[in-house]
């Protein structure tokens, strides 16, 4: 029966094992649940004739029984209308039908067996359904939160980006200021040394006057 062991494929597959290897997971989940549905459209059917399979073999072997009770009553009332030769004629049919009801329970047991395990499966089969049907939305919301987790992955690559260029900046700017300073530094010395020289050279032609006075008087005194 083909139909048996597609259907154990169907249920051995590993659904996660699809998504790895999908390049769009959610279009695959989609995918994944119409070819479960399509089988167990197939799944169905075959259960189906099963099942009427099944309905034919108990319906043969019910009529056999009720006939081999009928030709067992005929044959008692042929005895009791002392007709034996009638009676060994219902009880040779009863005979050759008990012979076949052997069959007949044989292949009613097959299919009875055939159809409990066809339904087992379909029943199995239409709840992993539902099941993934009620995990399909909970699966589609993971890969939305990681599509969202990359995006701000990479946000935070951008934002590390940023902060380094603004670490550097800051640090070009301190060498700015440094570099100010150093430039406003030498400036001042440089006008401390041009002070000096001129004061330097003030006093070189600069006499005191007091002296001079003072030299003049005692001159003067002298010559007196």
């Amino acid at each position: 029966m083909g139909i048996l062991t597609r259907f154990k494929d169907i249920m051995s597959s590993n659904i996660n094992a699809l998504l790895d290897k999908a390049e769009n997971p959610e279009k695959m989940i989609d995918q994944c649940l119409r070819n479960l549905n399509s089988d167990l459209g197939k799944v169905k059917s075959e259960t189906a004739a099963i099942m009427a399979e099944e309905q034919r073999a108990k319906r043969a072997l019910d009529e056999c029984l009720a006939e081999i009770e009928k030709m067992q009553t005929f044959a008692v009332k042929a005895l009791e209308a002392n007709n034996e030769n009638d009676a060994r004629k219902f009880l040779e049919q009863k005979a050759s039908l008990t012979s076949k009801q052997a069959g007949l329970q044989e292949a009613y047991d097959l299919a009875h067996t055939n159809a409990t395990h066809m339904r087992e499966m379909h029943d199995k089969l239409v709840s992993d359904i539902g099941e993934l049907e009620s995990r399909k939305d909970m699966i589609k919301g993971k890969l939305a939160v990681a599509k969202t987790q990359e995006r701000l992955n990479k946000i935070g690559s951008s934002v590390a980006s940023a902060n380094n260029s603004i670490s550097s900046f800051e640090k070009y700017e301190d060498m700015a200021d440094k570099a100010l300073d150093k430039a406003n530094a030498m400036a001042e010395l440089n006008r401390s040394s041009t002070d000096n020289t001129i004061k330097d050279l003030t006093k070189k032609y600069t006499t005191d006057a007091s002296v001079d006075d003072e030299l003049a008087a005692l001159k003067a005194s002298l010559n007196k």
